[in-house]
């Protein structure tokens, strides 16, 4: 059964995945996702919401908003392919393929996916991380084409609703990349291989963390006016939501 090749090895459960509408190397689950089983929590009423009725979109869903801390994920339905149909349109995974001198089958892009992540992201039980923090940010055509006046080489993607810009490089550019923390940041700190990745080899609270991406998040947006948003869902006193 062939359509989830792209997002090999990424880390956590099932039932993640369409909250986080989780995607890698051109794919996203909103591409296989059938439906979602699960218990209203308010009323213990098991429902099931349809792809549609889940609302994806660039690492959101519903569950992120209108359902969120409201919905408990029991099963997810996939509609997969008994006919290879093979994504290479991210351009690492089709520069890790470009040496086959046959057409990628799906095993050979999941194999291949999973060496461009083994090399450019910490493995969690080896590394604690909280895997790519930020989102690519969206902005308007008319910022992206001041930014790219000053910024020729910056990374974009067209979309419906605007221009989305790779977090990774806006970050890179910021002087991110690698960076190693002190004084209040001591023990956290970006991956060497992608700046997008936050690192906590200290163990340290997640304030601590959460202190980081403020300071990156300000950097960027003095540098470039991009705000960033995170990832992570994160719970604890004293988050209100919004980290500037």
């Amino acid at each position: 059964w062939f359509g989830l090749e792209n997002l090999s090895a990424i880390p956590g459960n099932v039932g993640a995945a369409p909250i986080q509408n989780i995607g890698a190397y051109g794919v996203e689950l909103s591409a296989v996702l059938g439906g979602v089983h699960g218990i209203a929590i308010e009323s213990g009423e098991v429902r099931y919401l349809s792809a549609e009725d889940c609302c994806l979109s660039y690492r959101d869903s519903i569950f992120k908003q209108a359902l969120k801390d409201r919905f408990v994920i029991t099963g997810v339905d996939l509609v997969l392919s008994k006919t290879p149909k093979v994504n290479v349109s991210y351009p690492a995974l089709a520069a890790e393929l470009a040496s086959d001198q046959d057409k990628p089958d799906p095993l050979a892009v999941s194999e291949a996916v999973r060496r461009v992540r083994a090399r450019k992201l910490p493995l969690p039980d080896q590394m604690p991380n909280a895997g790519s923090f930020f989102k690519n940010p969206i902005v308007s055509l008319d910022t992206f084409h001041q930014l790219e006046k000053e910024h020729p080489s910056i990374p974009s993607w067209p979309m419906d609703e605007g221009v989305k810009l790779a977090a990774g490089w806006l970050l890179e550019q910021a002087g991110w990349r690698g960076f190693t923390g002190s004084e209040s940041l001591a023990g956290v700190g970006t991956w060497p291989e992608q700046a997008l990745v936050v690192i906590n080899p200290g163990r340290c609270s997640g304030q601590r963390v959460l202190a980081l991406a403020r300071a990156i998040a300000e950097s960027v947006e003095n540098r470039f006016g991009v705000e960033l948003e995170i990832e992570p869902r994160v719970y604890g006193a004293g988050h209100h939501g919004s980290l500037l």
